[in-house]
This record gives C-alpha cells, sequence and structure tokens, in this order.
C-alpha cells in the first residue's frame, strides 16, 4: 500500500536521485535547454524548501518505506492586481515517480494527495506546466482530468 506524507529531512538524498531523473527526461526532450544530468536543488536547498509550509513537498512511499516518488508545491496568490483576482493557486511544481515504480499508482496517489491538501488549504485551483517534449507526463495529466490552462510557445533563432 502507498502512503504519501510530507517530505522530511532524511527524504533528502532519495529526492535529490529523483530530481536527476525528471532532470533527464527534460534533456533528453531538450538538450539545448537542459545540461542533464543535473538536480534544480542542492540538499541546503531542499532542506529549506522542505521546512517552508508555503512549498510543501510530499513524498510516496512503499510498504518498506522507499521514497517511489515526490510533488513540489508552491503556494501562489496575486493580490489587488488590475487584471488578475485574488484567487489562491497551488502550483505543482514537480511531480516525479522513479521509473521502477511508474505505472503502479504512485503519481496517481501524489496528485489526489496534493488535490485533497489543496482543498484542505481553500486553495481555487491546482495548476502545473508541461513541456511539449513530455507527452507521457501530458497524456497522464489529461487522464486525471486536467485541462490546458495555457500555452506557451517560443521560436528559436
Amino acid at each position: 500500500m502507498n502512503t504519501v506524507r510530507r517530505a522530511t529531512k532524511s527524504d533528502i538524498p532519495r529526492i535529490l536521485e529523483l530530481l536527476i531523473q525528471v532532470d533527464m527526461v527534460h534533456h533528453n526532450g531538450r538538450p539545448d535547454i537542459f545540461k542533464g544530468p543535473a538536480t534544480k536543488y542542492n540538499a541546503q536547498e531542499l532542506e529549506t524548501i522542505i521546512a517552508d509550509d508555503s512549498t510543501p513537498v510530499f513524498v510516496c512511499l512503499n510498504n518498506t518505506g522507499t521514497v517511489m516518488g515526490h510533488a513540489f508545491c508552491i503556494h501562489k496568490q496575486v493580490l489587488d492586481d488590475s487584471v488578475l483576482t485574488d484567487i489562491k493557486t497551488l502550483y505543482i511544481d514537480d511531480i516525479c515517480v522513479d521509473e521502477t515504480y511508474r505505472k503502479m499508482g504512485v503519481g496517481k496517489a501524489l496528485y489526489e494527495h496534493v488535490i485533497e491538501y489543496a482543498r484542505q488549504q481553500n486553495f481555487y485551483n491546482v495548476t502545473l506546466n508541461v513541456w511539449s517534449c513530455n507527452p507521457g507526463a501530458m497524456k497522464f495529466y489529461e487522464t486525471l482530468g486536467l485541462v490546458p490552462q495555457k500555452i506557451g510557445m517560443e521560436k528559436i533563432l
């Protein structure tokens, strides 16, 4: 049975391993942008992120206590903007399921935990970004009921 909980300092080594997997998916899809293999945070930065209630990180563990995946979230709210309303958004900065544990319900368990957390914290919506070079992630999020909110476009010069 999978268990999802807030990440702790002891999870950092495993989270770092997962962050490399995330980077390599992006590097393989867009080596012009992503260096690979790398992590976007170091251990000290992760410790700060994990301790901050406005940047909750959740991990999914199997019955032996192995971290199979993580979800990084960020509380966002624009106040008193001339165009945007004051809604509270929970932004999923990163979801990663270890390659070994994919197609086993880990990503869904993490996502459902994030949704429940957002409901309990009275967020208006949950958002995330998906790179177009990661069609597997796009399909996964669509099966969970997410729909495009906006699309970023580019022209490489």
